[in-house]
């Protein structure tokens, strides 16, 4: 029953398989149109990668730390559940790229590191460097043909600006998001409007002054936080689903996925429940699992996605002995090509108000590392992980004091790699689920890495549940063992 309007539930069972963010968005959607849901996890833990936890007492982010605001699905999703007050933009996002022994200054005008002036790029590259990129607006116009259905976004733009500028800048900035190599990772699927743009326009410049023009008719923050971490709306998303009826098992998880004569049937343990539809929104190793007796097809294709691994390492330090150390604004990257083992830094006591303001007398940063095909770090003791994060930001700024405290989280398996040609995967994965009745998929192998796009991807999966004629009226009203 709904304990919002007193109705039963209607149009049949749901089941949802996977707690992560993608997963409690798609059983948010389905139980709030009035649907029976039954959402599992096989973890204690609900969030995925969205983890809120502390530090000396100190709240602080585990896993993801800020959800793209320009896409609204995750920003709608926290006002849904409740947390819009808790909204909030950075205090600062003034970045650094640690490159070439030293700090300099991130530029301005870019589009994921792809500059839309090359003399913007002055002090971040070598002389030769950037004498190469400012060759760009004199080279040939390139034709649509050159990029082809698809193209890795590191070989294009070293192509059109020299490889400096992908390995000074790129690099760094993608490597945050996907902790990938650029010069395998899908323009198409990593950077959808610049590769359009791209394909529009004759020199890359142009087509990064494009892309910013349509940005700039956009107005709000480009990022946001939530106040008390990021990790707290998995939390209230699965408060709303309860509030509604819905129904949230953890420690449960799905051994087997098979279709019935009219029903499917999700095995856990010794319990068999049935549903009238299923959303399987589990990493793409699991998900190759659940679907391999029904659509081997699909699960064939998901075996095949591959994963990089990171870890954050959280430091806390009496905010007197860092703050004359640290340069200022919110933190910095790190280019692989220089060879150190973090990837980045972020000064979240700066970052973000609530972490500052709830810090006393402590000062909280985090570092990240690891990436693709970089991940023996990770095998490395806490202490050690700890270490060599120490030993890097002294290089970086100087910083030679001591944490008060230490937290490291390790994210293996982390985040799903998008080489060239992972949309027609998507595609062909999607094709096959969608020949099975009542069935969809959704998470972050799909549609994009970020919270908005697992969101995104949540709800289509669920409309497309809801749009199902046999979902309509439903054809179960009780749960058979």
């Amino acid at each position: 029953m709904n304990a919002d309007t007193g109705e039963t539930p209607k149009g049949g069972h749901v089941v949802v398989i996977g707690g992560g963010i993608a997963g409690l968005a798609a059983a948010h959607r389905l139980v709030t149109a009035g649907r029976r849901v039954t959402l599992l996890e096989a973890t204690t833990r609900l969030g995925g990668k969205l983890r809120a936890g502390e530090i000396e007492g100190v709240p602080v982010d585990l896993g993801a730390e800020s959800m793209l605001a320009r896409r609204p699905e995750a920003v709608e999703l926290a006002r849904a559940v409740g947390l819009g007050e808790r909204l909030q933009q950075p205090a600062t996002a003034t970045a650094a790229v640690w490159t070439r022994d030293a700090l300099r200054p991130m530029p301005k005008g870019h589009v994921m590191g792809v500059p839309g002036d090359a003399a913007a790029l002055a002090g971040l590259l070598s002389a030769e460097g950037l004498a190469r990129a400012e060759q760009e607006r004199d080279l040939p116009p390139a034709e649509a043909a050159a990029l082809g259905d698809d193209i890795a976004i590191g070989r294009y733009v070293a192509d059109r600006f020299g490889r400096e500028v992908v390995d000074r800048l790129v690099e760094p900035l993608l490597g945050g998001v996907y902790a990938g190599d650029a010069y395998r990772i899908s323009m198409r699927a990593s950077v959808p409007a610049l590769f359009d743009a791209a394909r529009a326009h004759g020199t890359l410049t142009e087509a990064v002054r494009a892309v910013q023009s349509k940005a700039a008719q956009r107005t709000g923050p480009a990022f946001m936080g939530i106040a008390g971490g990021i990790g707290t709306l998995p939390g209230a998303v699965a408060a709303a689903i309860t509030s509604h009826g819905g129904q949230i098992l953890t420690d449960t998880p799905v051994h087997a996925l098979t279709r019935g004569a009219a029903d499917w049937h999700i095995r856990t343990g010794e319990r068999v429940i049935h549903a009238d539809a299923v959303i399987v929104a589990t990493p793409a190793w699991s998900a190759s699992e659940l679907l391999a007796a029904e659509s081997p097809a699909a699960a064939a294709e998901l075996a095949a996605v591959e994963y990089a691994s990171m870890a954050l390492v959280t430091l806390a330090f009496r905010r007197r002995d860092v703050e004359g150390a640290l340069p200022a604004g919110s933190g910095f990257l790190v280019p692989p090509v220089d060879g150190r083992t973090i990837k980045a830094s972020t000064f979240s006591s700066r970052k973000w108000a609530w972490t500052g303001e709830g810090s006393g007398d402590l000062f909280v940063l985090r570092t990240s590392v690891g990436r693709y095909g970089e991940e023996e770090h990770l095998h490395r003791e806490d202490a050690d992980l700890v270490s060599v994060s120490l030993a890097d930001l002294a290089a970086a700024t100087g910083l030679s004091a001591r944490p008060v405290a230490t937290e490291v989280t390790r994210w293996i398996g982390g985040l799903p790699q998008y080489p060239v040609g992972h949309l027609a995967r998507v595609a062909r994965v999607r094709d096959a689920v969608a020949k099975l009745p009542a069935l969809r998929v959704c998470g972050a192998v799909y549609d994009g890495v970020g919270i908005p796009a697992c969101v995104a991807s949540a709800r289509r999966a669920a409309d497309e549940i809801l749009a199902t004629p046999t979902l309509a009226h439903g054809t179960l009203s009780d749960e058979r063992e």
